[in-house]
């Protein structure tokens, strides 16, 4: 089963399950979900492939709901369920695939959609550094430095870095090898009639107008909000403003 940080007890409120995107890791949600966590459960997970979870030769959203729908059944009942990126894709196929298992539902800055930017070079340059030179973690980061084109992805790559045991806790192969999975979106079956919010960042284009007619087909309860300032990676941009949201929605 997939590893889990666990913050908060159990209340009269829903708990929350978060589930990260790409290349992120239970750890990077610490902040976020302990805020939530004074009035209810919170459980962030490793998703496969990534952090304290085990590694598999897939990474395809089937399997990955799968593995959300497993947590869940050991926890009991029904979850509010809060996915960024990757995770906002693998929650949405959780929540038409297994309804009874989703309360409400929050997705963080994507669409379920196929994208046409790739990832690859990201897998390309973690897998580059050299790992035997690597005494600590700045060693690691200068190096990425020369390969990624966005330095402030550096010190969120580094999370996943056992300087000690000199490896990745990613299974880079796996993921580069089903990337075009990962930007995709399958096709499923079914529709999701529970609370669903899209919130995105406002500086971001990963949700387009274009997009709703795709979103409300299968989410008709469907509502979208956007956080000023933000873009992607909103929940690390603007913390503060994302937990606010996310608190008013699911208290709502």
């Amino acid at each position: 089963m997939l590893n889990m940080i666990e913050h908060g007890t159990a209340s009269d409120k829903p708990g929350v399950l978060i589930a990260h995107g790409l290349y992120g890791s239970a750890r990077n949600w610490g902040v976020i979900a302990k805020r939530l966590s004074d009035t209810r459960r919170v459980v962030a997970v490793d998703m496969r492939n990534h952090g304290g979870s085990p590694w598999f030769d897939t990474h395809g959203y089937p399997e990955m709901a799968e593995d959300l729908a497993e947590v869940i059944g050991n926890l009991g009942g029904a979850w509010d369920v809060l996915g960024h990126s990757m995770g906002g894709k693998t929650a949405m196929v959780l929540a038409l695939s297994h309804p009874d298992l989703v309360n409400r539902l929050v997705v963080a800055d994507i669409a379920p959609v196929a994208y046409g930017h790739s990832q690859v070079q990201y897998v390309e340059a973690m897998k580059a550094v050299d790992l035997d030179r690597v005494e600590r973690r700045p060693d690691a980061g200068a190096q990425l430095l020369e390969r990624v084109d966005n330095p402030d992805l550096v010190p969120f790559f580094l999370q996943s870095l056992d300087v000690k045991a000199k490896r990745w806790l990613l299974n880079l192969n796996t993921l580069e090898r089903e990337m075009p999975k990962i930007l995709g979106f399958p096709e499923v079956s079914g529709i999701y009639e529970g609370r669903t919010l899209f919130l995105s960042g406002a500086e971001s284009d990963y949700v387009r107008p274009e997009h709703r007619d795709r979103i409300k087909a299968l989410f008709p309860a469907a509502r979208f909000a956007k956080i000023p300032g933000a873009g992607h990676w909103l929940h690390a941009e603007k913390p503060r403003e994302f937990e606010a949201a996310v608190r008013a929605w699911l208290d709502s």
